[in-house]
């Protein structure tokens, strides 16, 4: 699929479908609207109607999917998921790394959302059939905590929460080099990559972006870091850490990856080497959230183990040391 972001200037008090029907001539009215009923396009980061009459000032993103394949239908697959909590409206999955959240472009299946039409009957569909029950979303790499909502009304209760930010996020992760600071504050807006739409970037023209972090363990060469997300743009964790020249450990797209060994003594490079090997994936973990439950307003917290690959290579921060 090719990911792309739109300003909607100019589009003032016209339907989202059309703006979009405008812009992109080569797509035709209907296609449109299916991306848009199957949750491909987002306003301000939201998920929203065909039918969204735009104030013009709205940045869109929008996925188009390859126009010679066409997802018509979710296969319920039996996927292993381990449920943290569930009730009568909504559920908390542990996401293991390596799962992606929901079907697109060469990845019809396998997903969590085949996992979760396996195991429950009914789920919410307000983002569309592509992602039953959805509410946020986990990179693919990224492992822990993610939140489904059963019904419609507890899905739009916890979209409010996430857009009005009173949802608490506390991520776990494994970063490169010696932090300055044990605590601090990361506030840079992020803006999709021109030269490649599947990465972001630091830019003063992109969207507002705030990140908390607290240094749990200091390493000469790694550090374990607790990030807690203000907003929640897509990689966010991820370009702010690499943004401070601490990029995740095992982040190949952020340069936390095998290019970040060189240099190092051989003795040092090779115990590096032997832990990226042994993670093969960014050592970040969405480990705890906390928000107000949809039905009686109660805070709850849920919180998702450290997974056994991130805990092996904090185990190792000193003895990497030297």
């Amino acid at each position: 699929m090719t990911a792309k972001t739109l300003s909607a200037i100019g589009g003032e008090n016209i339907r989202l479908d059309k703006f979009l029907s405008n812009h992109l001539p080569e797509l035709s009215r209907t296609k449109i609207k299916k991306m848009i009923n199957d949750g491909l396009v987002y306003v301000n980061n939201t998920y929203a109607k065909a039918s969204l009459i735009l104030e013009g000032s709205e940045l869109i993103s929008y996925t188009i999917p390859d126009l010679n394949i066409d997802i018509t239908d979710i296969n319920a697959q039996e996927i292993p998921l381990e449920i943290l909590y569930e009730d009568k409206v909504l559920i908390a999955i542990n996401k293991q790394p390596g799962l992606i959240v929901h079907p697109g472009n060469g990845h019809p299946g396998g997903t969590l959302a085949n996992g979760l039409i396996h195991y429950f009957n009914k789920l919410s569909d307000v983002n569309g059939f592509l992602r039953p029950g959805i509410v946020h979303r986990l990179d693919k790499d990224t492992s822990g905590v993610i939140l489904i909502a059963k019904d419609n009304i507890t899905h739009r209760k916890l979209a409010s929460q996430f857009q009005n930010r009173t949802i608490k996020k506390e991520y776990f992760a494994i970063t490169w080099g010696v932090w300055n600071e044990p605590k601090g504050n990361i506030d840079n807006q992020i803006k999709r990559k021109r030269s490649d739409p599947t990465s972001y970037q630091i830019d003063k023209e992109g969207r507002e972006a705030i990140t908390n972090y607290e240094l749990i363990k200091q390493g000469q060469y790694l550090s374990s870091v607790a990030f807690y997300p203000k907003t929640g743009r897509t990689h966010q964790i991820r370009v702010h850490s690499s943004s401070m020249s601490h990029p995740i450990f095992g982040d190949n797209k952020y340069g936390g990856g095998d290019q970040k060994v060189k240099g190092f003594i051989p003795e040092v490079n090779k115990e590096l080497i032997k832990l990226l090997n042994g993670i093969g994936r960014q050592a970040l973990h969405a480990k705890k959230i906390t928000f107000n439950h949809p039905e009686n307003d109660e805070l709850i917290s849920i919180e998702a183990p450290i997974p056994l690959d991130i805990k092996n290579i904090e185990s190792k921060i000193d003895n990497t040391n030297g």
